[in-house]
């Protein structure tokens, strides 16, 4: 007799749970629970203010919450310090790239793995940061400010790798750059991804690059998540294809459908 076995569903490693945060008085995120399993790559899509960056902040120790939790490899990291989040395995690129301009590209990585004390595999890691980015390479006593927007991207991307995490998060990596450069920042997401196993939450303005690019998807409106499913599933919801693809309807459905927004579930 044959007995057909269910495939084991990925396991949690990021769970939020009815997460609000604020700035001041201004509820930035309200209520917002969603999930990233291990090994794939999720994306957050939203205008911009829409409270994308505040989920990362969140998450990443930056921001404490003032309700709901924040769990990650099944253990509640609410209100921790960044740093023992960072020591987790859990690295946030943020927002702008944000590299240390007056430092060297290697002491840029250096300050990845600050958290780290094995000085050999350390070293390795910058090798393998070298391999896989050679102009990082070419430009390593170069002061990082002087790098390109790209390179810039590139650079703070391998700086969170040093830390040998098993999450990045990764805040609007295409911002500022060409098309050119956003794809060839989202092919080495995708080359993290499947050849270290690194699973990835990126939030992102470009839908149409973040949903080719991810397995699920988030979609945030006023600091609350109106919509998920699967990235291949979202690319076909007309909702979708109108306010984030570009692809409108025209004439009165088309009307009809702009005063709908607000009532996607």
């Amino acid at each position: 007799m044959n007995v057909k076995v269910a495939a084991a569903e990925p396991q949690t490693l990021l769970e939020l749970l009815n997460v609000e945060s604020t700035y001041g008085p201004i509820k930035a995120i309200r209520g917002v629970s969603l999930k990233v399993r291990r090994g794939e790559i999720a994306t957050v899509l939203g205008s911009n203010g829409a409270g994308k960056s505040t989920i990362l902040k969140t998450v990443s120790g930056i921001l404490d919450p003032r309700k709901g939790t924040v769990q990650f490899n099944k253990e509640d990291i609410t209100g921790w310090d960044p740093a023992d989040i960072v020591r987790r395995g859990l690295v946030h690129v943020p927002e702008g790239r944000e590299v240390f301009p007056l430092l060297s590209v290697r002491d840029n990585l250096l300050m990845g793995a600050y958290t780290r004390s094995d000085r050999d595999a350390v070293a390795k890691d910058i090798e393998a940061a070298y391999r896989d980015f050679p102009i990082l390479k070419e430009r390593s006593e170069q002061n990082a400010g002087l790098l390109s927007g790209g390179q810039q991207q590139m650079l703070a991307i391998s700086r969170a790798l040093m830390a040998s995490p098993d999450l990045i998060l990764l805040d609007e990596p295409s911002l500022g750059l060409s098309p050119k450069l956003t794809r060839e920042i989202f092919e080495i997401v995708i080359r993290i991804n499947r050849e270290r196993g690194t699973t990835i939450l990126v939030v992102e303005q470009n839908a149409n690059m973040a949903l080719n690019v991810a397995d699920f998807g988030y979609v945030l409106e006023n600091g609350r998540i109106v919509m998920e499913d699967t990235c291949a599933r979202l690319r076909e919801k007309d909702d979708i294809k109108e306010f984030y693809l570009g692809m409108k309807e025209s004439g009165a459905r088309g009307e009809r459908r702009w005063k709908k927004k607000k009532n996607w579930r």
